[in-house]
């Protein structure tokens, strides 16, 4: 019977110092590196598709805002969102606006422009 405690124990021991092992590894994951320049917890604007894949935003938000925050209209917007439990609701110059989840980019086309950020604090779209 002492033996297959000493082996409960002993399992018991190395469990613990796995858990330790994993906390420590996955709080090192945490701390990656920003997406393409745009750090947690912002949302970032691209003036085009490479100053997106350099990692170069022309501009970030990060205020949760109950209306549309202005955002100077450009065409060929690429847009980050690094939130990770936030939806970003972007104002297009037509009127209409999209809803980017947490942890999702977009790229327009020409013909587009964005005209405003209003960061929800929902989870979904």
């Amino acid at each position: 019977m002492k033996s297959v405690i000493r082996k409960v124990a002993s399992f018991a021991g190395v469990s613990v110092a796995v858990a330790a092992i994993s906390v420590t590894g996955a709080s090192a994951a945490h701390a990656e590196a920003p997406t393409h320049g745009c750090p947690y917890p912002y949302v970032c604007f691209y003036v085009d598709n490479n100053a997106l894949l350099a990692g170069t935003p022309i501009s970030k938000y990060k205020d949760v805002t109950s209306t549309y925050q202005a955002v100077t209209p450009r065409p060929h917007y690429g847009v980050m969102n690094t939130r990770n439990d936030d939806v970003v609701y972007l104002r297009l110059q037509d009127g209409t606006s999209i809803c980017l989840p947490p942890n999702n980019s977009t790229v327009f086309a020409n013909a587009y422009s964005v005209t405003g950020i209003k960061i929800s604090s929902r989870s979904t779209c």
